[in-house]
């Protein structure tokens, strides 16, 4: 049976305490179950660690989709970067969110789906080189991942640019900022549809 076919989902939201994943959840709560994961929730996980991933799944169980909305990767500048700060970029955002999918394949249904998190920077800026590494790391991943993917299961990546509650709440001006409800649209269409390998701008 495929997602499709199914009146309501079980869905895994990873980041959901987070301006994004808070909306994602509001978005799909009136039609799907919900099971809501964050760093510091009542289902802990940090996707940097393996082991972590693990036993949130192990608390889970089944889900027919999972949403990766808890990534994020530091503005800093390559002068100015350190060692440890270039890993935790990519362990975070990209190596994280590529062994969430992976360790997702031995828990989604037939049909089910995992939507990760990149972004988009219109213009490369003053300490983007990092996040726009990652983000097209990850655009790339998920379009070489589909073929292997087993059992009629899709992956997207949703990249977003700045969200107008994030500008606001470093005191930046909301205009030039894509409200989290708009952007969390594009996540509900990846668990929702059928596009698979798919790079979706909000």
């Amino acid at each position: 049976m495929s997602n499709q076919e199914r009146t309501q989902m079980r869905v895994l939201v990873v980041g959901a305490s987070g301006t994004i994943g808070g909306a994602v959840v509001e978005a799909l709560e009136p039609r799907h179950e919900v099971v809501r994961a964050s760093r510091t929730g009542k289902i802990a996980v940090d996707i940097g660690d393996p082991a972590s991933v693990d036993r949130m799944f192990g608390e889970v169980g089944e889900v027919d989709a999972v949403v990766c909305a808890a990534a994020h990767a530091r503005l800093v500048s390559l002068t100015d970067v350190s060692d440890e700060q270039f890993a935790e970029g990519l362990r975070d955002k990209l190596i994280g969110q590529a062994t969430l999918l992976t360790r997702s394949l031995r828990h989604l249904r037939d049909g089910g789906s995992v939507t990760l998190t990149a972004g988009n920077f219109t213009r490369p800026s003053p300490g983007s080189a990092i996040g726009v590494l990652v983000n097209e790391g990850l655009q790339g991943f998920v379009r070489a991942a589909v073929p292997d993917l087993p059992r009629g299961i899709r992956a997207n990546v949703v990249s977003p640019g700045w969200v107008r509650e994030t500008l606001i709440a470093l005191g930046g001006d909301p205009d030039g900022g894509v409200p989290a409800r708009d952007v969390a649209r594009a996540y509900v269409s990846c668990v929702e549809g059928t596009t698979t390998g798919q790079n979706i701008v909000p």
